[in-house]
């Protein structure tokens, strides 16, 4: 018998967390059909970003990673919201993540690894997907990294 997506949370240890507001003038989520996109979302745990800086300048692309599957655990918080259960997800198919980058780094692949990893670990195949990832100057609040998806859904 196959694990549910929220059994498998439970397993890695982790916590969905609430979604979080927010910043401006958008919604955490829109469906369209099938399809939710999620906006993006920034290692935020309790209210509270965890991190400030750059990439490769204040904060090592190890520590990045882990804040990129931050960024993802509150993306899927986000599509549950919308669709109730993690079980309705068919497939992640497109992952975009933003990495903020001192002008010498170019590791934001394996940044975005940590998103990436965690979507496999909690969808399995149905969590593998499309994807970008993109050096930034800046990021909302002086964020390291912020992740967004899109998520097919039944």
């Amino acid at each position: 018998m196959t694990m549910r997506p929220e059994e498998r949370i439970v397993e890695l240890g982790l916590e969905l967390p609430e979604v979080a507001t927010p910043l401006a003038s958008y919604v955490p989520t829109a469906r369209s059909g099938a399809y939710v996109y999620t906006s993006g979302q920034l290692p935020v745990v309790k209210g509270e970003l965890t991190a400030t800086g750059k990439v490769g300048a204040e904060i090592d692309p190890e520590r990045a990673a882990e804040l990129a599957k931050v960024c993802a655990l509150n993306a899927i918080a986000a599509v549950r919201a919308e669709v109730g259960e993690l079980s309705r997800v068919r497939r992640i198919v497109k992952v975009v993540g933003f990495v903020a980058s001192a002008p010498d780094f170019y590791g934001q692949p394996q940044v975005i690894n940590g998103a990436s990893d965690l979507l496999g670990e909690v969808f399995g195949d149905a969590g593998r997907h499309a994807r970008s990832a993109v050096g930034v100057a800046v990021l909302p609040r002086n964020a390291p990294v912020e992740v967004e998806l899109i998520a097919e859904v039944e």
